[in-house]
């Protein structure tokens, strides 16, 4: 074994789906792994699965520089905080951090998780944190891939409840009928994990999306079959959208950001092909089978 091979993976957001995703997929193919978490405690379980564990604060550069250090290449995803008034000015900061800490620990590859619409300088709302992390790792001169992934299917997950219980599936989405990319967490992670140990170090961009388009027409059909009842798609106005998110307990910075993106989302702005310079992947996992996963946990 040479001592390049010997060395981890590091791998961020492991209390989130993609980084669990992506650390699971290393583990199991045999590579050695470090997971970087806030708490100790969050990392016990992944100590038994054999990964060493790091703690940082992805705002301190001496803890980031040590998680870091001696790395094959990293995983790393921004943390969001939808409570704070000053969200995006923390996700640059975090950004400035995170490019910072690269750099000095000599990584020689991260794979930053972005978003589709990062592409586009406005108009995105929460989104623009995703393009300010592309920018500070560029402006800095990290070796990155930027993998900017689809809407995740799993952001049903909230509205699934009352299908369950109501028969209708709210939906921010319009029109019904419009078909937009979605893509699985795992899928999301799997391909950070494949990235990952790609051994190129040119900086580029991955656009991922799941194995076909879905509308909230096509979500609510798919509730339909798997509760075996009636569902209906109940498309919320716009006007009804702070109320809606009121159990979210969102700053009004970050409810801004999120109506902002979802009018960018509803309409041509936000285009998983609007980057022409993109790879384009996709991912196997079906919405199906996200929704199947999801219901059992409702029920």
């Amino acid at each position: 074994m040479t001592a390049s091979s010997s060395l981890p993976y590091v791998v961020f957001g492991v209390t989130g789906r993609t980084g669990a995703a992506a650390a699971e997929t290393l583990l199991r193919s045999g590579h050695p792994v470090r997971v970087v978490v806030r708490d100790p405690a969050q990392g016990q379980a992944w100590a038994a699965r054999g990964a060493s564990v790091a703690v940082a604060d992805m705002t301190d550069l001496v803890s980031m520089v040590s998680a870091l250090n001696q790395a094959k290449g990293a995983y790393v995803v921004c943390p969001q905080h939808y409570d704070s008034e000053d969200l995006f000015e923390r996700a640059d900061l975090i950004a400035d951090i995170t490019a910072r800490a690269a750099i000095a620990a000599k990584v020689p590859r991260l794979v930053a998780l972005s978003s589709v619409g990062a592409d586009r300088e406005n108009g995105t709302g929460w989104i623009r944190m995703n393009r300010l992390f592309e920018q500070r790792l560029r402006e800095a001169g990290v070796p990155a891939i930027f993998l900017r992934a689809a809407y995740f299917m799993e952001n049903w997950m909230p509205l699934l409840g009352l299908a369950v219980h109501s028969g209708r599936l709210p939906t921010f989405l319009a029109p019904a009928q419009r078909a937009i990319p979605m893509v699985a967490t795992v899928d999301v992670g799997r391909t950070a994990a494949a990235l990952l140990q790609d051994d190129g170090t040119d900086t580029a961009v991955v656009t991922l999306t799941g194995p076909k388009d879905y509308a909230p027409d096509d979500v609510a059909a798919i509730v339909s079959i798997t509760l075996h009842k009636p569902v209906d798609v109940a498309v919320l106005p716009e006007a009804a959208w702070p109320q809606a998110l009121a159990d979210a307990h969102f700053s009004q910075a970050a409810l801004a950001g999120f109506i902002e993106m979802t009018r960018g989302l509803n309409g041509p702005h936000i285009d998983i092909n609007s980057d022409p310079g993109a790879v384009g992947l996709a991912g196997t996992t079906t919405l199906e089978q996200v929704i199947a996963e999801l219901i059992q946990r409702q029920r």
